[in-house]
């Protein structure tokens, strides 16, 4: 025996040394370089993608043989190509995975590159899906990682190998041109408030606006006054004094009216004054920020420098489409400061959404400090390299070894949540608080085990399981589609419901010391993959004790009526995505997604995002059931989905290409009329089209409202969160606030095409404008700038963008234009090296264009 324990000693000696010796004779991994190189999508004429690691020592001295491993994330399924095994790749969990030597690696010898073939399910569309996050560990260091440069990445020079299936198209750079064209022609007048308002009545004569005007108020509206006359001291250089006096006559006034109906507004503009009408302050608010709209976007850069700006005479009543006008923003995937999103909460406020939906929790964070569990973001906040997650999460969407880094650590203090929250309520924005439940739930998971194991070693057993949330005996089973194997609560356990009335109660604390509204809690529901449950021995005391509760399967309907009753204490209701109100049923020997009879009487608001893959009418199959229906659609709001298809436009594309105009088009009471093709183009069969069920009049009656939505697995940044989002969060606001345009019920196909291309330019022309006041609003804004569409006729070539106003400037040599370049003003001769590029008023350039006959091949970093 002896001599077994001494051999064991000798031998981790031995591993010691070897990965210390190989950790001495490599000391500079900054040195080190790995390449992603695409070669062929639809290899093998399947959906998936033939690539390569490639690894480049520039040291020197040689990378070892043995004693490390490379750590890096990717959204995809690996496996290898058969051959010669340099480079092994193995998955962790989620999107983790590691790479270490192969059985043909014999080192890498200084300036030496390798190259190691892999398939990954799925297509490449765009920089988005590479691989990212690369940092090496060594053996002997198994707890630390050291972070890597940003990976090379390379795609083939012959774009048909980018294709994703045979017959793949988009649209040519002349299509895109001359789809920019459209509307033109047409009536160019545009109203000076946007969103489109009801009623827009234009009237002779201007009012002067500038610090000597006076602001009068009903008392019930001092809220609103007081934030308007902080604004207006930013425009004209001094803040007016408010007057609650109705014997003051002002020349601007909040005024209440009786006889004005629920959500609506009226503004009046006349030379001697403004007057703003309503019944309540929310929307004495809408009135407000129609006037600021229709201020010069240049007032807002000039910062109270202006002598005087002029209001065009108006008369308008004003009201919205939908009572619901949300964008949901995911903080849990990469996390965003407590100022960015004080920043959308402005945004909100300027074009009258209603609701910031905000995503505090799911696999890879947990964002809201919560007292009674510091766990959740001593842990769940945190993402990081080390050994069993008792510090930190692993790695997701290339956050790197370190914990502590934006954008993958970071969480909102109570104060904060706090500060956010009256941040909103004065500005008549409601925070809907997420949390994910049970799938989707992995950082909470962790979190409570690593409370667990803490709590253990006290001895005290009772309160160490007090809030877990998987037993840990379960031999289930599953994976998700982000590739997880463990991130599902176990809602067969009492513990889980611990957590869940401790989270939930701590919350409706944070909201009463705010003093802001709180009607309902998203508790998630989505994405809880096949498999779950089925091994866990918890469900089978739950029978015991729950005879509705026959099979795992049953667990759904246990889970969400406990937690619907649990809120109903509470005075709140149930919001979730549409599984919550979902149930799968044979129809026509197929399994269906079909309404729940259950929870019908249960008040549950549900967000329908699924319009795909035969699940096109869903949202209106719910609403018909008696559900109230949130329009979340990923083929028109998912502001994740990158704008067009190009290498360089970040973001995903499994739910389509999402421009400004996919957004605009949507018409909410029958959206059905225009989508007739898959999230590819592909057309749907007829006789699909005509299962598809209509929206009854019941129905029109449930659909509650409209919501964009912005997952974060492809934002980092501020930045890039203000580039995903603008423009198209315009077109959200317009599709909720303005009433169905003629177009979308013309029933003449000719007609309501003209009245379309009519609309959509105004549309498009408002969007400039208000992109104009971006610039400067709030701090301004890094919206996207659109890339100019080219078209080469006669051997000449033009150039344009979708939203119409931007200056086009262009080189001839090959060399990226700038506003010091030749600016675009008609159509020039065609070279190999015209380059064209969009800029807007501040200097802010977009991507560039390039002559589109030229070779695509690109080799660059992220």
């Amino acid at each position: 025996m002896y001599k077994i324990i001494y051999s064991y000693v000798l031998l981790m000696l031995f591993i010691g040394t070897a990965g210390h010796a190989a950790k001495q004779q490599y000391s500079t991994p900054d040195q080190l370089e790995i390449g992603w190189q695409v070669y062929e999508n639809h290899y093998l004429g399947k959906d998936q993608t033939l690539f390569s690691i490639s690894i480049n020592n520039h040291a020197k001295q040689p990378f070892p043989k043995t004693g490390w491993k490379i750590y890096f994330n990717l959204g995809k399924r690996v496996t290898t190509v058969s051959g010669t095994q340099q480079l092994e790749i193995k998955h962790v969990n989620g999107g983790l995975y590691y790479i270490s030597p192969g059985k043909d690696f014999k080192s890498l010898a200084p300036g030496e590159n390798l190259d190691q073939q892999f398939i990954s399910n799925s297509w490449v569309v765009n920089s988005s899906d590479a691989p990212q996050g690369f940092y090496l560990v060594w053996d002997n260091s198994p707890g630390t990682g050291i972070p890597l440069k940003e990976v090379k990445i390379s795609t083939p020079k012959d774009q048909h190998k980018m294709d994703r299936f045979a017959g793949d198209k988009e649209l040519t750079q002349a299509q895109l041109y001359l789809s920019n064209e459209r509307g033109k022609t047409g009536n160019s007048s545009l109203p000076k408030i946007f969103p489109t308002p009801l009623s827009y009545t234009e009237t002779p004569g201007h009012f002067k606006l500038d610090h000597s005007v006076t602001l009068v108020s009903d008392p019930d509206f001092d809220n609103e006054a007081q934030l308007f006359a902080e604004e207006l001291k930013s425009i004209t250089g001094k803040r007016p004094l408010v007057s609650n006096s109705p014997k003051n006559p002002g020349t601007i006034r909040l005024k209440r009216d009786a006889a004005i109906k629920k959500d609506e507004y009226s503004l009046k503009v006349s030379p001697a004054g403004i007057i703003i009408s309503a019944n309540g302050p929310k929307e004495i608010h809408y009135g407000i920020q129609s006037l600021k709209v229709m201020l010069d976007p240049s007032a807002y850069a000039d910062q109270g420098k202006k002598k005087a700006l002029l209001v065009k005479c108006v008369t308008v009543v004003d009201r919205p489409a939908f009572g619901f006008r949300a964008i949901m923003l995911d903080v849990a995937r990469n996390f965003q400061s407590k100022e960015e999103v004080m920043k959308l909460i402005d945004l909100l406020s300027l074009y009258k959404l209603t609701t910031l939906h905000l995503h505090l929790n799911d696999d890879e964070g947990w964002r809201l400090q919560i007292n009674a569990l510091p766990e959740l973001t001593s842990v769940g906040a945190q993402r990081g390299h080390g050994l069993n997650e008792q510090e930190s999460l692993m790695p997701a969407y290339g956050s790197g070894p370190i914990a502590g880094q934006p954008s993958g650590s970071g969480f909102y203090s109570r104060a904060d949540f706090i500060e956010i929250l009256k941040y909103a309520a004065r500005r008549h924005i409601n925070i809907i608080p997420e949390i994910e439940t049970p799938g989707h739930a992995r950082a909470a998971i962790v979190s409570m085990q690593a409370r667990y194991n803490k709590i253990i070693k006290s001895g005290d057993t009772l309160k160490a399981k007090q809030y877990l949330l998987r037993d840990m005996a379960d031999s289930s089973v599953y994976r998700s589609v982000q590739q997880w194997n463990d991130h599902v609560m176990d809602v067969s356990m009492p513990s889980v419901y611990n957590f869940l009335e401790t989270v939930t109660d701590e919350i409706i604390e944070i909201y009463k010391l705010a003093g802001a509204p709180l009607q309902t809690i998203h508790y998630g529901g989505d994405e809880v993959p096949a498999g779950v449950w089925t091994g866990s021995p918890s469900v089978n005391a739950c029978k015991a004790t729950h005879p509705e509760v026959k099979n795992a399967a049953d667990l759904w309907d246990y889970f969400f009526s406990r937690i619907a009753a649990m809120l109903d204490k509470r005075k709140l209701y149930l919001s979730g995505w549409e599984e919550t109100a979902l149930r799968k049923s044979t129809v026509a020997g197929e399994k269906k997604w079909q309404p729940n009879p259950l929870f019908l009487d249960r008040n549950f608001h549900v967000n329908v995002w699924n319009n795909m893959s035969g699940n096109e009418d869903l949202a209106y199959r719910l609403a018909n059931s008696g559900y109230k229906v949130i329009l979340s659609f990923v083929t028109n709001f998912y502001f994740d989905m990158a704008y067009v298809r190009e290498f360089d436009e970040p973001g995903f594309n499994w739910g389509g290409f999402i421009n400004l105009e996919q957004a605009y088009k949507f018409i909410p009471f029958d959206y059905l009329k225009n989508q007739h093709t898959d999230y590819v183009n592909r057309p749907l069969p007829k006789s699909m089209l005509q299962q598809f069920e209509p929206l009854t009049e019941v129905g029109k009656q449930n659909i509650y409202g409209i919501q964009g939505l912005l997952w974060t697995e492809t934002v980092k940044t501020a930045e890039r969160l203000e580039y995903m989002y603008l423009p198209r969060l315009l077109a959200l606001s317009e599709r909720a606030w303005a009433s169905t345009p003629a177009w979308a019920t013309m029933p003449d196909t000719l007609k309501a095409k003209q009245l379309y291309e009519a609309n959509w330019y105004q549309f498009s022309s408002s969007v400039r404008r208000e992109l104009n006041r971006l610039d400067h609003y709030a701090g301004g804004f890094e919206y996207r700038i659109p890339t100019p569409a080219i078209m080469l006729r006669d051997g000449m070539v033009s150039a344009n963008t979708d939203v119409p106003g931007f200056k086009i400037y262009y080189t001839t040599d090959g060399s990226t234009p700038t506003v010091k370049s030749k600016r675009y003003q008609q159509p020039v001769p065609h070279l190999k090296g015209l380059r064209f590029r969009a800029f807007n008023e501040i200097g802010r350039g977009g991507e560039v264009a390039k002559n589109n006959t030229e070779e695509n091949g690109k080799d660059q970093a992220i």
